[in-house]
């Protein structure tokens, strides 16, 4: 069983070349927009802590939105979506698709060497939307017609309220696991004995808040995937993940 990790919205920069589409949109990229902010930091404790493959890309959501289908409405930005035909694809060749390309190979390495891949991939949520609380402090997205996922994400919840039961962790919340998005891609590529996607949600209040106070909040949500790791391999006869680091980042 190996593990990778992922961050589709690990930055807001934008390459010099689109700079002067975003001058009305500075705001917007420094907001939940244009990343997600602490994600890329969870992301990178993970791979670090256990030896996984990293792939994350720096550049702004409203660029190209990573985590969308190439026909899905919301791919590019109204700011990107009135460029011109050519240009367009001239974005998702130079940004889309070597991202989604690489995530495709990592995960079909694996299973073509036969072992079961476990994908996390780090995201956050604005604290309110649409003048709407949030209610969580993680949450955990997953299929929940794919039985291992299910079984991990529920796992895993309950390490991390037993770490810390003022944590408030919750399924399939803010988002649905099921909703577009890379892991719902790679789920209609491989079967669910082979591939489990989980896409971990942080409340914002977090990164944007005290230092220490998150740091601790990452090391717990580290320490905890690696329990939930341990019992599923465990409760599968299937061996720990082997370190095969590497690291691969778009945004040049």
């Amino acid at each position: 069983m190996q593990l990778l990790i992922t961050c589709e919205h690990g930055g807001n920069r934008i390459p010099a070349r689109y700079r002067p589409l975003f001058e009305r949109y500075r705001n917007a990229l420094e907001s939940h927009r244009g990343y997600d902010a602490g994600a890329l930091a969870l992301a990178r404790d993970f791979a670090r802590a256990y030896g996984a493959a990293l792939v994350y890309s720096t550049v702004s959501r409203l660029l190209v939105e990573l985590n969308r289908s190439p026909n899905h409405r919301q791919l590019l930005s109204e700011v990107t979506r009135a460029l011109p035909a050519a240009e367009r694809q001239r974005l998702l060749q130079r940004y889309y698709w070597p991202y989604r390309n690489c995530v495709e190979v990592q995960v079909h390495s694996v299973i073509a060497r036969g072992e079961r891949i476990v994908h996390v991939s780090s995201h956050s949520f604005t604290p309110r939307l649409n003048g709407v609380e949030r209610r969580a402090d993680v949450g955990l997205l997953y299929d929940p017609r794919r039985m291992a996922e299910r079984e991990f994400c529920t796992a895993w919840k309950s390490e991390i309220q037993a770490a810390n039961p003022r944590l408030l962790v919750r399924q399939n919340y803010p988002y649905r696991g099921s909703n577009d998005g890379l892991t719902t891609h790679l789920r209609r590529l491989h079967a669910d004995t082979h591939y489990a996607g989980i896409e971990i949600e942080i409340n914002q209040k977090h990164p944007s808040g005290d230092a220490g106070a998150w740091r601790a909040l990452r090391k717990l949500l580290v320490i905890t995937l690696g329990q939930t790791l341990a019992h599923a391999a465990s409760a599968t006869k299937m061996r720990k993940p082997q370190p095969r680091s590497s690291i691969a980042r778009y945004n040049s």
